[in-house]
């Protein structure tokens, strides 16, 4: 699969398990700069937090949960610098620069707190490579809970990218395309653009094809007629933060999928890790959205551009979400 989120020794060993973590400094987090995918493939590193933050700002790396393993790693790839008498006030500051890059995954803050807790690099370094851990773990039960919805010759639809890139190892709406596809089922994957940064086409469809699996690449407005052919038996997509009332809030134009999904009768699942439900927001109205930079959309000089990066995805248009525990159908209750 993906190493997306990485620690590198000093030896330039490539580790993800947190045992024996005391004994694997120096070193830096490594991660794949997804900006330059599918032309490239590029390893970016970091040990010091300005470069760290503008990497996760401009989506170098992305995903909720690789957000969390990244900030997770690279708090502890900045801290092994400093002082020992001034350890916790300097991983306070580390964090909370971490934490103003990007407003509404909260896989970031999630792995942040538990970070803060660490007293010294080693424990905070074994806590962010048990992050690490723990989300790959989560994502290969995600695929096993999942892959009884991919049935032979089904036809998927997908929408930005919730796969390895977007995680520690496997995904989580394409964790299950990939269990079922390892136990040798086929169907046809449709991989919406995503637009304005074609996560979807860039993304997805690179990382499907790499892995031998059927995908199509169609643009967003697509969608409402693929269903309408009769192309598309299920919707499957990750999410960013879901609210304790199961609303979900997923890359923008998913609200719009779903709408769809009810008036064609099509299935509509959400797939991500219980770091992802937000136990403190009633509903998806308190879910913060991001707003992009205009420049990420093809404007006319001079006119100003609207660019939320996610939509909010009411819990009643919302068949299933599965999590590393099954699963869950409505009613929905994560508070």
């Amino acid at each position: 699969m993906l190493e997306t989120v990485r620690w590198m020794t000093a030896e330039g060993n490539i580790l993800a398990g947190c045992e024996d973590s005391h004994q694997r400094l120096p070193g830096k987090l490594r991660i794949i700069d997804q900006t330059k995918l599918p032309r490239e493939l590029v390893y970016l590193e970091f040990d010091t937090i300005d470069p760290l933050v503008a990497a996760i700002r401009r989506l170098a790396v992305r995903g909720a949960p690789a957000i969390g393993c990244a900030a997770a790693l690279g708090l502890a790839a900045c801290a092994q610098h400093l002082e020992p008498a001034n350890f916790s006030t300097g991983v306070q500051q580390l964090a909370d620069q971490l934490a103003a890059s990007r407003p509404t995954a909260v896989n970031l803050f999630w792995a942040l707190d538990r970070c803060r807790q660490a007293h010294n690099i080693d424990e905070l370094l074994h806590t962010a490579l048990g992050i690490l851990e723990e989300d790959i773990r989560r994502c290969q039960a995600i695929g096993a809970h999942g892959k009884s919805l991919m049935e032979e010759g089904m036809g998927i639809l997908t929408h930005c990218n919730a796969g390895a890139l977007a995680t520690g190892d496997y995904g989580t709406a394409l964790a299950p395309l990939y269990a079922a596809h390892a136990e040798g089922r086929k169907f046809t994957v449709y991989s919406d653009e995503t637009r304005p940064l074609l996560q979807g086409s860039r993304l997805t469809a690179w990382e499907l094809h790499r892995a031998g699996i059927d995908v199509v690449t169609m643009c967003d407005n697509m969608a409402a007629s693929q269903m309408q052919a009769g192309k598309i038996d299920l919707v499957l997509v990750g999410s960013d933060r879901i609210a304790a009332n199961g609303d979900v809030a997923n890359k923008i134009g998913t609200y719009g999928l779903a709408v769809l999904a009810r008036h064609h009768d099509i299935p509509f699942y959400v797939a991500a890790p219980t770091s992802t439900i937000d136990a403190t927001l009633a509903d998806g109205s308190l879910i913060p959205i991001e707003q992009r930079d205009p420049a990420e959309v093809g404007a006319a000089e001079g006119v100003r551009v609207y660019n939320p990066a996610f939509d909010v995805t009411p819990h009643e248009l919302v068949t299933g979400i599965i999590t590393e525990k099954g699963k869950q159908h409505p009613p929905y209750g994560f508070g």
